[in-house]
């Protein structure tokens, strides 16, 4: 048995307001051995954050561990003083946060943040600080570490950013590292970058890791043991292939059934969300706190004492669950049935050659004494069908948003055109469409808590909506109509007299969702509609928006950087880099070889929470080039792992039609692109 660098036995922590105490973590025990990777998911609320600001004893002025212990390396870390802490913080413990840039001190050389590290935990010199400031900087894999070591952090990239941040934990070779959803703001491919980098780094130095997320498929490509918390409570815990394979709680299973895995589908396979939601700390139901959202809840069993932790086969597999040995748990729930396939109609949307530049003056360039233009996109060109869903995939600073601002009316191309309903969207600003126009292209934002004014009510907000579209012949006739809007989101009634900081994050997507389909849309744009939602609000929300989409007709441009998401949702799939589409064809398609390289990348970072699934390893080395200063030749060959030399540095790349629908703008022979592997297959038959 390895030694335990971290054992947390029965702690709680409670926040106390003028409102009395507030429980946030509740009897939570867990153990971390030496070189160990531990992850710790649950929905937001469930107190994964408070347990590592309680080991690292970062509560405020209001939380305080109340029972429990923990101890490091057998020291109790609740009995030590300030300056035992301060001694302990930063050298054999360390944090990494989620935004890179709340870490970051904006006035300050990065080479200079990175030596405070050593200079106030050793005692070695200036000279010695800084060389092993850019030797970190190496291990890290940042291009140019002199450079990078003179910069300042906003001149760098948010992948770099985060990387800085990695380098100044490991700086001091601690034995413990704490990371705290620290990939949730990057884009899929750095996130994969920063995924092998985390666990390479930890089996180099030997670190033992807490890793905090939301996310199974990346807890399951870094961790070694899982540890599942509920409502303050830790529910399941074990092994992490063991737990993957055969989870026995209801809500680690309700996870997993809430995320879109390969080969589950919007039509033959739905997600299946968790009904209800987390309850508040103050309104924590008696005995399973997930009782009231389980299928397998028994009255007089479940809601009668506290529950334990316990052994299953007496293993090193815990649940909380007295049920755990009486459901049969690979039995699918009834609510699992086959949905309507829908039957596309005539194109509603058509793009051509839609192209836009952005002239940047010398003055707006920090100084510099150059010029020139912003091509964020460049000759696009696409279709969309009455009723069908197109995802719009690629990394940030690829064009999605920029494409989204012109068929909105917030941007004007500079050249090409867009058609819809008659009307050239490329050069229509909103302030010049019919209220026609704007009623039938609405959008869905990604962000649902700033998109609703917070001092009017909900019935007030969307009768607004209503009202501006013409809908409606009356205030009455208006509320009725809100009403029924309320119904079509699944929110009750009751909602029309609440005001937005009453609700929930996925119920105020839900209000969004029913302001933008107030004027009988034709065409919705759902820029990252679900990516701030927990896992298992997103399946709720997806399945919402599918059921509105098939009962009305309506067509969704359905932007994301979430491949799962795109494979569950879309009919068809366009993947743009650098301001050009490089791909474009049906979901089944753009997901089975051949790829182009860029695509092949993208899928190879999915994380993907299946252990019997097998991915092909693609780690995109650097950013995307500046728009401003794009690469010759093909846009994506600064970073393409199948690069041809003395081709792809020149020319651009010849528009390949593989079949009806399904182009690829890329250098290679059609006998390399019909070799291509899967990106991902079943491991199965090979464990076997």
């Amino acid at each position: 048995m390895r030694e335990p660098i971290l054992e947390i036995n029965n702690l709680s922590v409670s926040f106390f307001t003028r409102h009395g105490e507030i429980p946030a973590v509740m009897d939570f025990s867990m153990t971390v051995h030496a070189g160990e990777a531990m992850g710790l998911v649950g929905e937001s609320g469930c107190g994964k954050s408070t347990v590592a600001l309680a080991i690292m004893r970062y509560l405020g002025g209001n939380g305080r561990i109340t029972e429990g212990s923990i101890r490091f390396r057998g020291r109790e870390m609740t009995e030590m003083t300030g300056a035992e802490l301060r001694e302990l913080r930063g050298s054999q413990i360390s944090m990494i946060y989620q935004e890179p840039m709340a870490s970051l001190n904006p006035a300050m050389r990065v080479g200079l943040q990175l030596m405070e590290v050593p200079l106030s935990h050793e005692y070695i010199s200036i000279e010695e600080a800084k060389q092993r400031s850019l030797e970190m900087l190496e291990a890290v894999r940042l291009p140019d570490p002199e450079r990078i070591f003179q910069s300042y952090p906003h001149q760098i990239s948010g992948g770099q950013q985060q990387r800085i941040v990695i380098a100044m934990a490991l700086l001091s070779q601690p034995t413990l590292l704490l990371l705290d959803e620290p990939t949730t703001a990057l884009d899929v491919t750095v996130e994969a970058g920063i995924v092998e980098l985390v666990r390479d780094l930890g089996r180099e130095f030997g670190t033992s890791m807490l890793f905090v997320s939301h996310n199974l498929g990346l807890i399951l490509e870094t961790c070694d043991r899982i540890t599942v918390m509920y409502s303050g409570e830790a529910v399941e815990s074990g092994q992490i292939k063991n737990v993957f394979r055969k989870m026995l709680h209801p809500y680690t299973q309700g996870l997993l059934r809430s995320i879109p895995l390969p080969g589950t589908d919007k039509t033959a396979q739905p997600l299946i969300p968790i009904p209800g939601q987390l309850p508040l700390p103050h309104e924590r139901p008696q005995g399973c706190n997930f009782g009231p959202r389980c299928n397998h809840f028994q009255s007089g069993k479940c809601n009668v004492k506290k529950i334990p932790m316990i052994s299953v086969n007496d293993s090193e597999h815990f649940s909380r669950c007295l049920r755990v040995s009486e459901i049969d748990w690979n039995a699918v729930p009834e609510s699992s049935v086959q949905a309507e396939k829908m039957e596309m109609g005539n194109t509603i949307l058509a793009v051509h050659n839609l192209s836009k530049h952005y002239d940047v003056s010398a003055n707006a360039l920090f100084a510099s004494s150059k010029s020139g233009t912003v091509k964020a996109n460049e000759n696009i060109s696409f279709e969309a069908k009455k009723g069908e869903i197109v995802a719009i995939v690629g990394e940030s600073g690829c064009g999605k948003s920029t494409l989204a601002k012109i068929l909105l009316g917030l941007e004007e191309a500079s050249q090409g055109n867009a058609e819809f309903e008659g009307v050239d969207l490329a050069y229509s600003p909103v302030e010049r469409r019919s209220v026609k126009t704007v009623a039938h292209l609405q959008i869905v934002f990604q962000n649902p808590f700033d998109t609703l004014n917070p001092s009017h009510t909900i019935g007030n907000q969307i009768m607004r909506a209503l009202e501006k579209f013409g809908v409606g012949q009356s205030p009455d006739n208006r509320r009725e109509q809100m009403l029924e809007l309320l119904d079509l989101v699944k929110l009750p009634r009751e909602f029309e007299r609440r005001i937005p900081r009453q609700l929930s994050g996925g119920q105020k997507q839900r209000v969004g969702i029913a302001r933008a389909f107030a004027g009988k849309p034709s065409l919705v744009v759902a820029d990252e509609p679900v990516s701030a939602l927990d896992v298992s609000v997103q399946a709720a929300i997806t399945e919402l928006l599918t059921d509105i989409q098939l009962k009305e007709k309506t067509t969704l441009l359905f932007i994301s950087h979430d491949l799962s998401m795109v494979r569950y949702l879309a009919d068809r799939v366009i993947v743009m880099y650098l301001g050009r589409i490089v791909e474009q064809g049906s979901a089944d398609e753009i997901f089975s070889p051949p790829y182009h390289p860029y695509t092949e990348a993208l899928l190879s970072a999915v994380p993907i929470a299946d252990p019997d699934i097998v991915k092909e390893h693609i780690i995109l080395e650097g950013d995307i080039p500046s728009a401003l200063n794009p690469p010759s030749g093909c846009p994506f060959h600064t970073r393409c792992h199948r690069k041809i030399e003395g081709l792809c540095d020149y020319e651009i790349p010849p528009l390949k039609h593989l079949s009806s629908g399904h182009d690829i703008s890329c250098h290679l022979a059609d006998e390399d692109l019909n070799s291509m592997a899967p990106v991902f297959r079943s491991g199965k038959k090979a464990a076997a």
